[in-house]
């Protein structure tokens, strides 16, 4: 059976430990709600069969999609907090997690028996990307984005007011964006925005 976490005020906690130690890879000081998690799982096609989540944290998000009764194959979870990527792989036996940096994503595919080979159909990001510096963005949207069949999403909340790949990297790396969805009932207040690379 898997191992689960107690309560929404465990998970608030653990997080909370995680933002005091590292504030700037940790996205918020308390998880995502389950409604930005229902509006960010919305935007995964249907169809989907292989799926990769980023900054998995406590996974709110992975049980959204778990529990939504998706058809895809597999899912991969990366979460880069050895706590917090422990914890997922006892609460998610049905997920690979993998305790990894997401600029690393192409490798840590081919190291994957279950993702070595093919390309992914959407992918869901948790990662604090306003925190982040925009080379080691750059990395991380470029390797999400070699893995990216053609026209797949990539998923990303943010709590600021605009898109949170800045336009430059948008630009060089040939990608439209749009604004899916808000929601106030999370805290902070946050946006889904979908990034796709055109098909060639």
């Amino acid at each position: 059976m898997k191992q689960r976490f107690q309560s929404q005020a465990e998970q608030h906690w653990l997080f909370f430990r995680q933002w005091v130690r590292a504030p700037l890879s940790t996205a918020s000081v308390v998880p995502s709600s389950r409604f930005l998690a229902e509006k960010m799982v919305a935007e995964v096609p249907r169809n989907a069969r292989k799926v990769i989540e980023l900054g998995a944290g406590t996974g709110v998000f992975t049980e959204r999609m778990l529990a939504r009764g998706a058809p895809f194959e597999k899912l991969m979870v990366v979460e880069l907090n050895p706590e917090l990527a422990g914890r997922l792989v006892h609460q998610f036996p049905q997920a690979t997690v993998v305790n990894g940096d997401a600029s690393h994503l192409v490798q840590l595919l081919q190291d994957s028996p279950d993702f070595h080979t093919g390309q992914v159909d959407a992918i869901l990001s948790g990662l604090g990307l306003l925190n982040i510096p925009n080379p080691v963005v750059t990395e991380i949207i470029r390797a999400a984005f070699d893995v990216l069949a053609p026209g797949a999403p990539f998923i990303q909340f943010t709590y600021g007011p605009k898109s949170p790949i800045a336009r430059s990297i948008v630009g060089q790396l040939g990608l439209s964006v749009h604004r899916a969805s808000f929601t106030l009932r999370n805290f902070p207040p946050a946006s889904v925005y979908v990034y796709r690379r055109a098909k060639v």
